[in-house]
């Protein structure tokens, strides 16, 4: 079994949102300790919808299951005392307490620094924690469109089908756990340096690197949309059994596409030779695509596709992702036990030897390691 890259490090978390509790759940599955400091009613997560039939959040077990946790109240009064205990034995705070909070609690910017100069200060912000937004609050739905990848939502083969939607928020989490596992990758960057600093991650910065090529855009004087955002051809295409995606951005692969469609007596076409020509009629090679391809059955199409070097893939349905072939030989869920039974869920999506690395199935009571307060200062309590 690979060992744990991380085994050893303690984190210390308060994470009242997912984009935190994302950085410290990468962190822990990658093994180091972490440690929730959560109020006496627990992480806000705790109650995050949706509810499993015995009441937990699929999200807060999601997050957090192998973290460990230490309530570590803010409303009274040994909140810096005990603060102070966790952050003296540990290597990386993760923190999304609002910035206007922060000083009055005693975890802004200078405090940590000055009382633990060996600390890497994870701060995760919507917004990060300076300039004219450090103030804003920012949910889901607000951080998809202010990172731009919302506005261009739905498109493609969607937007066709259904011209008249309005702009779409990506299910579940996209943008919090995107904020979330830039910021783990920048603390881990900032340890790395083997010394103390403050690390400032918005999550609106991290979404937007996500759309950067439509930013790229802005260049050309382009403003990308959901109506006109698309591959001049390939794209979601409809089967007779389902759908593909497909895209060709090489030669190779577009000679390999005639093949596969019988094309040789239009693909001829002079104008067609280059990637300028086909992009100029896109639309016409789509709908010649689509008519070929609304008879056939993906299997047979993607198995066929593949063979001859083409991108094409089936367009999975939930429980095909889960029960995927190639995300079934790579590990990428893991099975966990749960009361209500076994859960498939997402390991880590990143492997640091031939073997994906174990995900933990326990979770924490609100307070259940309350005993790690009482080990002196760089020492870690046994698990």
């Amino acid at each position: 079994m690979t060992d744990k890259p991380l085994s050893g490090l303690r984190v210390i978390e308060r994470a009242n949102g997912v984009a935190a509790a994302q950085a410290g759940r990468l962190m822990c599955q990658m093994g180091a300790e972490v440690v929730m400091a959560e109020p006496s009613t627990g992480s806000p997560l705790r109650e995050e919808h949706p509810l499993l039939p015995d009441g937990q959040s699929a999200l807060f077990i999601y997050l957090s299951l192998g973290k460990r946790s230490v309530v570590c109240d803010p409303a009274t009064p040994d909140f810096r005392r005990n603060m102070h205990k966790l952050l003296a034995g540990a290597d990386i705070l993760i923190d999304d307490t609002p910035v206007a909070e922060r000083a009055g609690l005693g975890l802004d910017e200078a405090t940590i620094a000055g009382d633990h100069p060996h600390i890497v200060h994870l701060s995760v912000l919507p917004f990060g924690a300076f300039g004219p937004k450090a103030h804003w609050k920012g949910d889901e739905i607000n951080l998809i469109h202010a990172g731009g990848e919302g506005f261009l939502l739905p498109n493609g083969l969607t937007a066709d089908l259904f011209p008249d939607r309005p702009p779409l928020k990506i299910a579940g989490h996209f943008a919090e756990m995107q904020g979330g596992t830039t910021a783990a990758m920048a603390a881990l960057a900032a340890l790395w340096t083997g010394q103390g600093q403050f690390v400032d991650a918005s999550v609106q910065d991290a979404n937007v690197a996500v759309g950067a090529f439509a930013v790229q855009r802005f260049g050309d004087g382009s403003v990308e949309h959901r109506l006109t955002r698309s591959f001049k051809f390939g794209g979601v295409i409809e089967c007779a059994d389902g759908y593909v995606e497909l895209l060709t951005l090489e030669n190779r692969q577009w000679q390999g596409l005639i093949e596969l469609l019988g094309a040789k007596d239009w693909a001829r076409d002079p104008h067609l030779k280059d990637e300028v020509g086909r992009s100029a009629r896109g639309a016409e090679i789509n709908r010649r695509i689509r008519d070929w391809a609304r008879t056939r059955k993906v299997e047979e199409m993607v198995a066929r596709a593949q063979t001859l070097g083409v991108p094409m893939a089936r367009y999975n349905a939930p429980e095909q992702v889960l029960s995927g072939t190639q995300e079934t030989a790579r590990g990428i869920f893991a099975t966990i036990d749960t009361p209500d039974g076994p859960v498939k869920v997402q390991a880590l999506p990143f492997r640091f030897g031939p073997d994906p690395l174990p995900v933990s199935d326990t979770l924490p009571g609100i307070g259940a390691d309350q005993s790690i307060l009482s080990c002196p200062a760089g020492r870690r309590a046994t698990a």
